[in-house]
């Protein structure tokens, strides 16, 4: 690993060189791209998610046949009437007068059809204290929420008079009305609020306007861009909403982070007496190597969440593998014609009170200090951070998922949770029953009809409904909806259990005895059943493919065996050090009041397999960073503990600036009110933070000191590998210009 001559080979280094080359053609390019790839992605329009293609199993089979007979479901509503005493019943006077005015007002409003009296329909409680006034909403299911204004204020006109009983609407309009309200532009905010923080720390960081807004524009950039792709892609994976949320956190942290990377060692060049050209050629051969090396290891990671199955699951993978593409390849060619084309001018703006705390070359003070105690101590280093991190993880063990009930979701904070939680204690299962769909060759036939009718009284009589169950029958789509109140309501683990039995007794031994009969259940709880399932088998091809691959990346990119293995093994305690917090946080209540998830008890299903991913992506930015440093030092000759002490002190200010950027973000979603987007900002937030502190400052150094030259093993069978290193570390000491492809430079 002596000197030696190498050629400037590689992506990132002949991009680079090109960029600067010929700047204006480079910034042309990438503007056009950014605009033809929004134009062509807003005429192409988005494809979403469509129920058929959420899940696999019989909640997709249901949703394919009502998808195929055409029949669209109005947004049914619910209008609970109760009594707030112990003495008032249904069959009182008072309690009659106050359903009829009900059945009155909604139906006088004209958004409304088919109101039905309880009193017709039998959903009076068994202790006759509560009853349901029914109602489907007129127009599209999906936009009924704008149209139920009116409707929901007649309700309260009708409570104002009959001030004795508890008079409350719910159902799948109102509550989307009221999520809407109260946390529509909860996550606009949020959004919206990731650029100034970024760019706030940025200013910070780099102590000039126009080095900060250089990152925050390639981010952003970087996202318009692809969503303009995820419109076109869209048309072959569906998308969503929520991957566009995903894409964006993502976007803004990796484009930032990428950014940072190449604009600080080009500084730093400059710093060391550089002159502009000679400064941005080592920027494009080694951080823009380290770059192109950690994008294409996270999109491997992102590329984990298509084996799962699950089209949310696979729209928020393609959306960030995506958006992480586009950041690398603008920092490895739009970035190094834009710090041409600025030169000197990178440092307008200079905030005054800002100065540097840095010494010459990068290095960070504080940073220097504490390797000076990890180095001295390696051994005692290992021992204690990998003892710490085993400790904060040690509660995952007892790791307890769910999907969240709503009062786990949203606490009391919403009022239609507690009507929610009424209409369930009142008629368990009934605000969220499961749907049986019937589909026939004739459901007019003998057979089929006498199968429905033992249907609806065996699934009382097994235990899992209390009734009423309800069959509405669409003749001419030889169609049947079967509604079955669960009994366990809105506890999943109880519905669960009622679910099974309708699945594996009552089913079979009804309509499945009628040939030709299809009978898939589906609703809240079977949806959440099937998710789980579906989940689950899909933890174990989506873990493997990760790890794997990101083993191979670093084995490729850095020719060492045991670079790659201690990659996987810091990033697997990274990962466990987040799970760990979350339970404690979430699960066990530890310090819950200071995030305010006091009560939730669980860890939403979907989160461990998520964070996996995107941490086990976004982890490998910081460490192929450091690593790449550590390894170029040691090209240069430097003994391993120099170039890790090098290494490590010369990337810190880089890596806590990206970081501080990443876990200010990530906080941002932490305190949205939804429990489910609160765990997945702190779960990101915490490990980012141990990432760029415990595992890169402490345990990174201690293991590699204690490794020394066995840092660089490759086992001689496999030096038949394909060298993805290209040697991109050249220490310039001529030539002021960016060099031709192929010229040749001394290390």
């Amino acid at each position: 690993m002596g000197n030696r001559e190498t050629r400037v080979r590689g992506f990132a280094a002949r991009a680079g060189g090109w960029s600067a080359r010929h700047r204006w053609a480079a910034v042309g390019i990438w503007v056009l791209f950014v605009v033809l790839a929004m134009g062509l992605g807003s005429a192409a329009g988005r494809v979403d998610v469509k129920d058929s293609d959420q899940l696999k199993g019989e909640t997709r089979t249901a949703a394919k046949i009502i998808e195929d007979a055409g029949i669209k479901e109005p947004a049914s509503e619910s209008v609970l009437v109760q009594a707030k005493d112990g003495t008032t019943r249904a069959t009182d006077a008072a309690f009659r007068a106050a359903v009829a005015d009900v059945v009155k007002a909604v139906g006088a409003t004209g958004r409304v059809t088919d109101v039905t009296s309880p009193y017709d329909t039998k959903t009076i409680s068994r202790d006759g204290r509560s009853a349901l006034v029914q109602f489907d909403m007129r127009g599209d299911a999906e936009t009924a929420g704008d149209r139920v204004e009116p409707v929901l204020k007649a309700v309260e006109g009708v409570q104002k008079d009959h001030s004795s009983l508890r008079i409350e609407e719910i159902g799948g309009a109102s509550m989307s009305k009221q999520y809407s309200d109260a946390f529509g532009d909860d996550f606009q905010q949020a959004e919206y609020s990731a650029v100034p923080v970024a760019l706030g720390i940025l200013l910070i960081a780099f102590g000039a306007l126009v080095a900060a807004l250089l990152p925050v524009a390639l981010a952003v950039t970087a996202i318009m861009a692809t969503m303009g792709l995820m419109g076109i892609v869209s048309h072959l994976q569906p998308m969503s909403d929520t991957a566009n949320s995903v894409m964006l956190l993502v976007g803004m942290a990796v484009g930032v982070d990428y950014c940072l990377f190449y604009l600080r060692r080009e500084r730093e060049e400059r710093a060391a007496g550089r002159d502009a050209g000679t400064a941005l050629r080592i920027a494009a051969a080694t951080s823009g190597r380290a770059i192109v090396v950690s994008g294409v290891t996270v999109c491997v990671a992102m590329a984990g969440m298509l084996f799962t199955g699950l089209a949310e699951f696979e729209a928020m993978g393609l959306a960030s593998l995506m958006v992480v593409a586009v950041a690398m390849v603008g920092s490895v060619t739009v970035l190094p014609a834009l710090l041409s084309l600025l030169g000197e001018r990178v440092e307008k703006g200079r905030i005054p009170f800002l100065k540097r705390r840095r010494r010459g070359g990068g290095e960070s003070r504080f940073w220097t200090a504490v390797l000076r105690g990890v180095l001295a101590k390696p051994v005692v280093s290992v021992v204690v951070a990998v003892g710490a991190l085993l400790a904060v993880a040690a509660p995952a063990l007892g790791m307890k998922t769910s999907q969240l009930t709503l009062d786990q979701e949203f606490g009391n904070s919403l009022p239609i949770v507690q009507t929610y939680n009424r209409v369930n204690d009142a008629f368990p299962g009934g605000s969220e029953p499961a749907q049986v769909v019937v589909k026939a060759k004739d459901i007019k036939a003998p057979e089929v009809r006498s199968a429905l009718a033992r249907f609806k009284e065996q699934a009382v009589g097994s235990g899992a409904s209390r009734g009423p169950v309800d069959v509405k029958l669409y003749e001419d789509r030889n169609v049947a909806f079967v509604s079955v109140p669960l009994v366990g309501g809105s506890d999943f683990d109880k519905a669960g259990k009622s679910l099974e039995k309708l699945r594996d007794q009552v089913r079979p031994a009804t309509l499945g005895k009628v040939e030709g009969v299809q009978a898939p259940i589906t609703g809240q709880v079977a949806g959440s059943h099937d998710f789980n399932d579906q989940l689950i088998g899909s933890v174990v091809p989506v873990f493997a493919f990760v790890v794997v691959f990101a083993f191979l990346l670093m084995l490729l990119s850095f020719r060492s065996l045991t670079v790659a293995i201690t990659s996987i093994l810091l990033n697997l305690l990274s990962v466990g050090a987040a799970y760990g917090i979350l339970v404690a946080v979430f699960q066990h209540g530890w310090g819950a009041s200071l995030v305010g998830a006091e009560g939730v008890g669980a860890i939403v299903t979907w989160l461990p397999l998520f964070l996996f991913v995107i941490l086990f992506g976004l982890s490998m930015d910081y460490h192929v960073f450091v690593v790449s440093r550590i390894r170029e030092a040691r090209l240069r000759g430097r003994t391993t503990r120099d170039a890790i002490q090098h290494g490590v002190v010369t990337t810190a200010g880089v890596v806590t600036s990206a970081a501080v950027i990443m876990v200010a973000v990530f906080a941002i979603f932490g305190t949205l009110s939804m429990q489910s987007m609160k765990q997945m900002g702190v779960g990101l937030a915490a490990a980012v933070l141990i990432d760029a502190t415990v595992i890169r400052g402490v345990l990174l150094p201690a293991v590699m000191a204690l490794l020394g030259e066995r840092n660089w093993y490759l086992p001689k069978w496999l030096h038949r590998l394909p060298d993805l290193t290209h040697d991109e570390t050249p220490e310039v000491v001529v030539a002021s210009s960016v060099p031709e492809q192929g010229e040749r430079l001394r290390v």
